[in-house]
């Protein structure tokens, strides 16, 4: 048994030698803002369109559009691409060393969340690209991402199969969200101690919320997914942008997405609220 912990130590070491790095903390931290900061635009374009008669339903790389359209604009989008490549960071220190839970036994639930902190981290890394080229003035392409990388994999072999089973997996993760807002549990990952009794009901509240919402929207991406899989048409495929205007489209479609974009608003804050408070690896 000792010689196993001292092996566990071992390995566990390079995870606090990486994550308790000078430049992670604050990578991590300015990550989370800029993340807030996306989700912000993306929640109050869809409010103004469901109250409104002004905004639009869109995307994450709609919302970095929309970032440098604004007084300063390309500044402002500056320091939100170095934001979400800190975030792209955090999430593949997160993959590779797994420094929030060093000294824990690895489980397969602790292996998918992983995984899904690498997901995470390639399309940080995709989004952070787009803003790159906004900036540089070379993304001039309008069109629809999500249609088109389905296009391209369903005119590989077994390409249907593969699409369908990405929509489970989404719905999937949709499904997760929404446990997670239900359990709450997400406030173990907050310096608690350093939080006012109404910061963390606050955090809670707006956490709970907001990840509900993901989870809504991620599902409907995902059944999407299954529906172009088993139709053979990539057209049906959505991405963000397309399941908000989706519910917009719905009986009730105002209401149902403005309650979404409010809910991608909290979780805007809560993502404020993390770059404050989030303990960026656990103590021993």
């Amino acid at each position: 048994m000792t010689r196993r912990n001292s092996s566990l130590s071992d390995l566990q070491r390079p995870a606090r030698q990486v994550a308790s790095h000078p430049w992670i903390d604050p990578l991590a931290r300015f990550g989370y803002a800029a993340k807030g900061t996306v989700y912000f635009v993306v929640g109050l374009l869809a409010a103004q369109a469901a109250f409104t008669t002004g905004g639009r339903t869109t995307d994450t790389s709609g919302a970095l559009t929309t970032i440098i359209q604004q007084p300063f604009g390309i500044l402002l989008l500056v320091l939100v691409t170095i934001g979400l490549i800190g975030y792209a960071i955090w999430r593949a220190v997160q993959t590779l060393f797994d420094p929030e839970h060093a000294g824990q036994e690895r489980s397969p639930k602790r292996i998918v969340q992983r995984l899904g902190y690498g997901f995470s981290a390639i399309a940080y890394s995709g989004l952070a690209l787009t803003a790159i080229k906004l900036i540089l003035g070379t993304e001039t392409r309008e069109g629809n991402a999500t249609q088109d990388w389905t296009a391209r994999f369903m005119a590989q072999p077994f390409g249907r199969w593969l699409v369908g089973l990405a929509g489970l997996v989404v719905i999937g993760v949709g499904l997760s969200y929404l446990f997670q807002a239900y359990q709450a549990r997400f406030q173990q990952h907050f310096k608690q101690h350093q939080m006012s009794q109404t910061e963390r009901r606050w955090a809670k509240w707006l956490g709970q919320f907001g990840i509900a919402a993901r989870g809504v929207v991620f599902g409907m991406i995902g059944l999407f997914l299954v529906l172009a899989s088993l139709h053979a048409n990539a057209r049906e495929a959505r991405g963000l942008g397309g399941a908000l205007a989706t519910l917009a489209q719905q009986p009730f479609g105002s209401w149902l997405l403005g309650i979404v974009a409010l809910g991608f608003i909290a979780y805007s804050i809560y993502s404020l609220i993390e770059a404050r408070y989030r303990r960026i690896i656990r103590p021993e």
